[in-house]
């Protein structure tokens, strides 16, 4: 993938869809390597209709612990579409934000977890 600065977070030298071990690894040039899996990437997708369209945390996405990522297309410089075989194709992953979602992984995943544990939901194992 072409190095491009987009002002901010310079854009990923490599992005690898990883299907076996669901997760999307995507590296930086500072050494930086992330492995997201694809149902936080999922949850946590930029769409306004997970997002919500005002504050607050957003809708609590569920049942997606077997999800895939089926495509990735890039857009502009700037971010990745990801397709999900959900049907979800509507979020835009800036670079910006796969970097936020890297470095934020631990503390973002376990507020999905709490969010899950008080409406009573129990993920399945995958397998």
């Amino acid at each position: 993938m072409q190095q491009v600065n987009t002002g901010t977070v310079l854009a990923p030298t490599e992005i690898r869809v990883r299907r076996r071990s669901r997760v999307l690894e995507v590296a930086w040039a500072d050494g930086t390597r992330y492995q997201l899996p694809f149902e936080y990437l999922r949850v946590y997708s930029p769409s306004a209709e997970v997002r919500g369209h005002g504050g607050g945390e957003g809708k609590l996405e569920l049942a997606k612990e077997a999800v895939q990522v089926t495509q990735v297309e890039p857009v502009g410089l700037y971010a990745v579409r990801l397709i999900f075989d959900d049907g979800h194709d509507s979020g835009l992953y800036s670079w910006d934000l796969l970097r936020e979602l890297g470095a934020e992984y631990e503390q973002k995943w376990a507020r999905y977890l709490e969010r899950c544990e008080r409406l009573g939901y129990q993920r399945r194992p995958v397998g």
